[in-house]
């Protein structure tokens, strides 16, 4: 593995481009937009500034890392000598299965064609390609240059080869591969979505506050992040289209969406990157605020 394709610009794109940048790969990192290419970069430079903050890189691997960074918004030429195609798209399945299927006719035969998804069967993208046996997933945790995990979900035509290959390639980049089968939600977000979903029926139902119910799970359950919070961190957009794969593909009512969770996204309060969810985002300042609709007062 040496020339890695990253397809996609957005938050978990430019986190897998940094990672495999600063651990020596040649990166391609493609978007139809130039202007998202642009602003990924800053974004990197800007998180590889703070590991040169907190002294866990130097500034020669910055450079370095930045360096192996190349753009591109013509898909051909981005991913016509990669060893691996790692798509970050939106979580859309027909997009995806579209773009599987042209990576399958402009890659080398050899070429490994993982995914990103968070919920979408991989056995289903697969499906559309001319060689399902290099076809996998590779689920990287958000913020991916810090987070350990990937879970590296197997097809039912994906080889045993692609499979052992990408779990010693993500041991190269210092995270810890975890190899599951493929079905909805695969582990992490058939756990963790319907909990999310609970939390939101739980606000809906007015049983608690925002704060209340994150409080409840930080400091009973030792969670990090409360579940309003990790859903405002995700997007509320991405949380309901989990669910939704989710409750299409087990067809169990236990996955509906609740119809909170549904409105705020109509209504386009996803959270932190439209500035408003279950909180409230100002630029630059850490103070955590209800948002208003949700406020007490």
């Amino acid at each position: 593995m040496k020339k890695i394709a990253v397809i996609g610009s957005g938050t978990m794109g430019n986190g897998i481009a940094h990672s495999f940048a600063q651990y020596g790969f040649d990166v391609a990192l493609v978007d139809i937009n130039s202007e998202a290419l642009q602003r990924a970069l800053q974004t990197i430079a800007v998180n590889l500034d703070k590991q040169v903050k907190k002294g866990t890189i130097d500034d020669q691997l910055k450079t370095d890392t930045l360096k192996r960074i190349i753009t591109y918004t013509d898909l051909a030429e981005a991913v016509k000598d990669a060893d691996l195609v790692i798509e970050a798209a939106t979580e859309n399945q027909d997009i995806k299965l579209e773009l599987f299927k042209q990576l399958s006719s402009i890659c080398k035969a050899d070429t490994i064609l993982a995914s990103n998804t968070s919920s979408i069967s991989i056995t289903l993208i697969a499906s559309v390609t001319k060689n399902p046996a290099n076809v996998i997933g590779m689920h990287f945790m958000n913020p991916v240059p810090l987070m350990k995990l990937v879970e590296v979900i197997k097809g039912k035509e994906t080889s045993a080869a692609t499979t052992k290959i990408i779990m010693q390639l993500a041991k190269q980049l210092d995270k810890i591969p975890v190899e599951v089968n493929d079905a909805p939600g695969f582990v992490a977000n058939r756990i963790l979505m319907p909990m999310i979903n609970e939390a939101i029926y739980t606000l809906h139902e007015g049983v608690s506050g925002v704060e209340e119910i994150d409080t409840v799970m930080k400091l009973g359950m030792a969670h990090l992040m409360g579940p309003l919070q990790l859903a405002d961190f995700i997007g509320l957009d991405v949380c309901l289209a989990i669910l939704n794969v989710l409750y299409t593909g087990f067809n169990n009512a236990k996955y509906a969406p609740c119809p909170l969770l549904v409105d705020m996204v109509t209504n386009k309060n996803l959270g932190m990157k439209t500035g408003s969810g279950f909180y409230k985002y100002t630029p630059g300042s850490k103070e955590l605020v209800i948002a208003d609709q949700f406020s007490k007062h």
